[in-house]
């Protein structure tokens, strides 16, 4: 019998002060508990004592006027003013003109007594960057990598029940950077405080592999890692257990072990899954294997560890490219970074299912994480949901840190059948040298050894036959292999290399916009901003589609995101290359993609019909469909009907008049599906869409509000630009606003935002009291909006 499981992960996200600055770091503080008091020049003895060891017998001097209470995830960079320095920091343009710098963060927090006896350990999920973390005064450590997570164990300096308050510094330097795109600045993913006995599963402790697959059975190989860290020997038992998706138990094993003190112990048990269920983008089907720590007499048990299971078997082919379950399987890939519009890089988790939702609905089955490390909420998401994943390590290093990171990376990823590849590394410097052979060889061989059962692959932008640079790993990342057709005259002379289109397209296009504008930064949907070393949207997913051996495609991006201005600068202070802006509304390309990658009946025309300026004058009109003809009408008129290329477009020259420009895909000649844009008048009122009518009421649930301006018939208008005012009553606060601007200069922290040709997002979050949030929109002149979400 189950007397209680002494394994606990706790939330350590909320109640967190944050002052914005550095704050010099004493002697004491510097070396841990031991050294004077002196050599402060800005901060006062007492005030030191209050923040970094909470000793209540000295007054506390703080200013608390230099804090801010706030909650975890954390960006304290997208709250900033963008900045335009003349170029004089060339970063400054790659992170999307959004000064960094150094914060700190401070939290107190109680242990109560019953925890005295436990291992109890802090987990980071990921600071962004160059942190270092203090526990009562005694430094724990430095971590440098913004996108690995780290683990500090505390049990020996915690105070515990009447022995005192604890408090937690971290000092933040975000000033260096690791990328060239916005990285953001602050505790920025979740931070937990785990408590066990010391008589526990290790960190990252098991791995799970499923070597045989069948119809009728499947074989599961699982590995724990046990610690023993009490002072004597001990005595347990190790049940491993398997639950299908109803909490049936399916299968289950158990062994006594004796593990020495101060030491630990692999534990390798096999089972066998009967009439296994497999995991699929379409079909997520997961188990879950349990691992229960008993003591001797099977009277308590120590530990229980859950781990996620997915049964699938994954091939990739130098001719024929991938395979899932034993089927040829098209990769439709996106590469994305993580930061959105509100939030910045702090994604509350509901933000990336909100994300992942958004791909799968465009037919997307496969997500790159680019270029670095995922947050383990969205490889638990892309378990859960069905995604494929390239899990990316940030870059070619095999210094101690750089290896370190890169084992953080698979023992804590491996488990997840979410991830296909491991990817080494992105458009180093060093590709194609033998010099970087050497080492991506070395991390490839860290790779396989810590799980030989996917492929490594690096994604590279050059270099791809020189130096034995591509033979160091498994499968060879084309990024823009398209150019100069690259991937296709490589596979006749290697034909046995594996291949994939690991990052793609890069055109550059701007939500609603149908023309170029220099000076305000925009790019025509049109697509035809391309730069140099990137093509059209149709050109990449047809090299995919007449050529198998490419695998699959990573289109570059799926959202877009802040920095990278490409093809332009100030004001421009963010990304162009997504298939949705970086608010998750779908540019035309979405439906492109949505056209090619799904058999939902699709039929989409560009662009808007809003053009008093063009009377009279030809507009180019484009339509995107999966239908087997489409045929154009302008008010009423028939301009003919043309049949289907689904990896294409259809276009035609168009006379422009106002009215109505409406297209009617059509299968064996009967309509299918319809799709119209309309001359609108000028906004009338406000529309709120929620995606969620109910929250849970635990601090972090978050609403996604779509803010659209309507005329007076109820038509977006798709020009309109209106400033929005937002209101809010009730348990729930606004996180953050966003409108998809690629060249907006407006806070992301306020309750009020300009629509972007037609759109505007604002994001809401509960509290942990139940009741109703009422949302209210107002602008000058138009009728206003509201929206109500109930708290439970």
């Amino acid at each position: 019998m189950i007397l209680g499981n002494k394994r606990t992960r706790e939330s350590f996200d909320q109640n967190w002060m944050f002052h914005l600055g550095d704050l010099p770091i004493m002697h004491a503080v510097k070396g841990g508990m031991t050294g004077g008091l002196t050599d402060c020049e800005q901060i006062a003895e007492g005030e030191w004592l209050k923040i970094a060891y909470f000793d209540e017998r000295e007054p506390s001097v703080m200013n608390d006027r230099e804090w801010k209470s706030i909650d975890l995830p954390h960006d304290w960079c997208v709250e900033g003013n963008y900045v335009n320095d003349g170029g004089k920091v060339k970063h400054h343009k790659s992170h999307g003109y959004l000064p960094v710098g150094i914060g700190c963060y401070r939290k107190v927090f109680e242990i109560p007594m019953e925890d005295l006896g436990k291992k109890l350990s802090i987990e980071f999920d990921g600071v962004m960057r160059n942190c270092t973390v203090w526990v009562n005064g005694h430094l724990m450590g430095t971590h440098q990598s913004g996108y690995t997570g780290f683990c500090y164990d505390i049990t020996d300096i915690a105070r515990y029940g009447d022995e005192g308050k604890n408090v937690i510094f971290v000092k933040v330097d975000a000033r260096d950077y690791e990328g060239w795109w916005y990285e953001g600045c602050g505790i920025y993913r979740h931070v937990w405080l785990d408590k066990t006995d010391r008589l526990h599963v290790g960190r990252h402790g098991t791995y799970v592999t499923t070597p045989v697959v069948g119809k009728d059975e499947a074989t599961v190989n699982v590995s724990t890692n046990v610690h023993n860290e009490h002072p004597h020997d001990v005595n347990c038992i190790i049940k491993t257990l398997i639950e299908d998706g109803t909490g049936q138990i399916v299968a289950s094993s158990s062994e006594n072990i004796t593990i020495q003190r101060d030491s630990q112990t692999d534990v390798e048990t096999v089972m066998t899954l009967m009439e296994p269920m497999l995991w699929s983008p379409e079909k997520p089907y997961l188990y879950e294997v349990i691992t229960e720590v008993y003591d001797a007499n099977e009277k308590e048990v120590m530990d229980v560890y859950r781990t996620p299971l997915g049964v699938r078997t994954i091939e990739f082919t130098a001719d024929r490219g991938f395979y899932l379950n034993g089927e040829q399987y098209l990769i439709k890939g996106t590469c994305n970074h993580q930061d959105f519009a509100g939030v910045g890089v702090a994604l509350p988790d509901q933000v990336t299912e909100y994300k992942i939702k958004l791909l799968k609905s465009m037919g997307c089955n496969a997500y790159r994480c680019a270029h670095h490390a995922p947050s383990p909420e969205l490889l638990d998401l892309c378990d859960r949901m069905g995604m494929l994943v390239m899990d990316e390590n940030r870059k070619l290093d095999i210094s101690p840190d750089g290896i370190a990171d890169l084992k953080e990376i698979l023992y804590r990823d491996r488990n997840h059948p979410s991830i296909i590849l491991w990817s080494m590394e992105n458009e180093e410097i060093l590709e194609g040298t033998i010099l970087g052979a050497r080492m991506l060889e070395t991390m490839s061989r860290i790779t396989r050894a810590i799980d030989p059962t996917r492929l490594t692959i690096a994604c590279m932008n050059h270099g791809w036959n020189d130096g034995g640079y591509s033979n160091s790993v498994d499968i060879t990342g084309y990024n823009y292999g398209q150019r100069e057709d690259q991937y296709l005259i490589d596979h006749e002379q290697f034909p046995d290399r594996i291949m994939i289109g690991s990052e793609s397209t890069s055109c550059t296009t701007t939500r609603g916009i149908y023309e170029n504008d220099d000076v305000k930064g925009y790019c025509s949907s049109y697509g035809d901003q391309i730069p140099e070393w990137s093509c059209s949207h149709e050109k990449s997913w047809q090299d995919v589609v007449n050529h198998p051996h490419l695998t699959g495609i990573f289109v570059w991006t799926g959202f877009d995101y802040r920095g990278e201005p490409t093809p332009y600068e100030w004001p421009c202070i963010g990304s162009h290359f997504g298939i949705m802006d970086y608010c998750g509304f779908p540019k035309d390309a979405y439906y492109f993609y949505k056209a090619a990658w799904t058999e939902e009946p699709v039929v989409h025309i560009l662009p808007h019909w809003n053009w008093p300026d063009k009377i009279g004058q030809e507009i180019d009109v484009w339509a995107y469909s999966n239908c087997e003809t489409v045929e154009l009408f302008v008010n009423g008129h028939s301009l003919g009907e043309k049949s289907v290329d689904r990896n294409s477009r259809m276009e035609w020259k168009v006379c422009y008049a106002p009215g109505e420009l409406t297209a009617i895909g059509k299968i064996a000649g009967k309509e299918i599906t319809r799709k119209g844009v309309t001359t609108t008048g000028t906004p009338d009122r406000i529309r709120l869409e929620l995606d969620k009518n109910e929250v849970k009421a635990n601090g972090t649930d978050i609403a996604m509000i779509k803010v659209s301006l309507l005329d007076y018939l109820g038509k977006v208008v798709p020009t309109a630009d209106n400033e929005i005012m937002f209101t809010i009553e009730g348990p729930g606060k606004i996180l953050g606003v966003g409108n998809g601007d690629p060249s907006s200069h407006e806070p992301d922290k306020e309750n009020r935002r300009r629509a972007f040709n037609g759109h505007c997002l604002v994001i809401v979050q509960a509290n942990k009291e139940p009741g109703d949030i009422v949302i209210r929109a107002t602008s000058v002149s138009l009728q206003a909006a509201v929206a109500v979400i109930r708290v439970e």
